[in-house]
């Protein structure tokens, strides 16, 4: 039978369209390969959120061409294969296919013609299904696309508007993946908190309580999937959306961690940035979650060098990080972004520059986080084993944050109870108690 190797770049809502399309060539007669030397389809899912991310793109897309064997095709998926379809067609002769969102990443000329069943021309990803994950742990993407307008961000105009799927829909995935093993859900989109509202818009009667218009189908969500799984995190939660009622949500999971899309703490530079909220706004949502939670844990994303940024923006997030606390966060230099307001203003500020603020902040992180993990040294922790070795608990997201290092005879895919006996760095130590 014709083999399939696909290889995922970028995000991890990049990672849920994967999955659904190893579902969608297994249906269409293929297995999959145990390199990508060896398969007879080879499809990049590429990323095209800023400009490192695309070289990487294209880089893999080249090296995984040239490895290939004689007869195997290459195609390019996701980002960069729908906003710059043309421009990769003409730049990659080495490329079989470049498929755009809504087509079938299986080219004429792979033998599927010979076996199981008719390959459609389009389809929708994110309402296909998918196969049972390989981890004890899954992503699941709950829309499609963004609504909001930030300056830096490209995302709206190849993903367009955020297209929610329905909570049913949703229930039904997240019981097929813990009936098939899955111990911890973790829930995607671009604006998370946002879930929903475009179905309330046009009419689509998916909440419960559709008396009060204020509320959140994200409650209906997590409430519905709460208890379902014994983990629930969420990720990627637009800070004005992070409302009381949600933050309660959350906090019922048993998951006390929250990813805030924040990307700066000047409120100067925030506005340039068609963002909402400052340092002070931010540090009151953190307070009155520790008050009511002093274990949860807190993760966010910065952008370095947006254009107009100050020497006293500059401070102010350093100022911010340090009053914050954060357990993890991670930082980017701004990425001039074709079609995006930031690309077109005047007064970008020099990369080098960018790079020595980001360098700056990532050094006053580095401190907090190291300081957070040495004082887990001694305490007692339930632990999720993803691998052999290899253990997270709820204060760590899958493979964005640090790991907890355990025995590799603890069986993979169950919970144990674990004492933290060293830290490195982001990493931890832990014996079984």
């Amino acid at each position: 039978m014709p083999t399939y190797w696909i290889e995922t770049l970028g995000c991890p809502k990049n990672l849920v369209d994967s999955a659904k399309l190893e579902g969608h060539v297994e249906r269409s007669g293929l297995v999959p390969a145990d390199e990508p030397e060896s398969a007879d389809l080879v499809i990049v899912n590429t990323c095209a959120f800023i400009e490192s991310a695309r070289a990487e793109s294209i880089q893999v897309v080249l090296e995984l061409a040239e490895r290939r064997k004689l007869d195997a095709r290459v195609v390019v998926t996701g980002c960069m294969a729908e906003r710059y379809r043309e421009e990769l067609e003409l730049a990659l002769p080495e490329v079989d296919l470049v498929a755009g969102f809504g087509e079938s990443p299986i080219p004429l000329g792979i033998p599927v013609a010979l076996g199981l069943r008719p390959v459609p021309s389009s389809f929708d990803l994110l309402s296909l299904p998918r196969p049972p994950a390989s981890a004890p742990w899954a992503y699941v993407k709950v829309a499609e696309g963004c609504d909001r307008r930030c300056g830096f961000c490209a995302i709206p105009t190849f993903r367009g508007d955020q297209r929610s799927r329905a909570i049913e829909d949703l229930v039904d995935e997240a019981a097929s993946l813990v009936d098939g093993g899955v111990r911890e859900l973790v829930l995607v989109a671009q604006d998370l908190a946002s879930y929903g509202r475009d179905r309330r818009r046009a009419g689509k009667v998916d909440v419960n309580d559709l008396d009060t218009p204020s509320r959140q189908p994200l409650l209906d969500l997590v409430t519905r999937l709460t208890g379902t799984v014994e983990w629930l995190r969420l990720l990627y939660l637009y800070p004005s959306g992070l409302t009381d009622a949600l933050i309660e949500a959350v906090l019922a999971t048993g998951v006390p961690y929250f990813d805030l899309s924040l990307q700066h703490a000047s409120r100067p530079l925030l506005r340039s940035m068609r963002r909402w909220g400052d340092a002070d706004r931010f540090l009151a949502r953190i307070d009155r979650i520790r008050a009511v939670e002093p274990a949860a844990t807190f993760r966010s994303s910065f952008i370095l060098g947006y254009p107009g940024e100050t020497e006293d923006d500059q401070r102010q997030l350093v100022r911010f990080l340090e009053e914050a606390q954060l357990d993890w966060a991670g930082f980017f230099p701004f990425s001039k972004e074709e079609g995006t307001p930031a690309g077109d203003m005047l007064d970008q500020v020099d990369h080098g520059l960018a790079l020595e603020r980001l360098a700056e902040c990532s050094e006053v992180q580095d401190s907090i986080t190291s300081a957070s993990r040495d004082a887990t040294v001694g305490q007692t922790r339930t632990v999720l084993v993803d691998s052999p070795g290899n253990a997270r608990s709820v204060h760590e997201a899958p493979e964005i944050d640090g790991i907890i290092a355990v025995p590799a005879e603890l069986e993979v895919g169950e919970f144990h109870e674990v004492v933290v006996t060293g830290s490195f760095g982001t990493d931890l130590l832990a014996m079984p108690r």
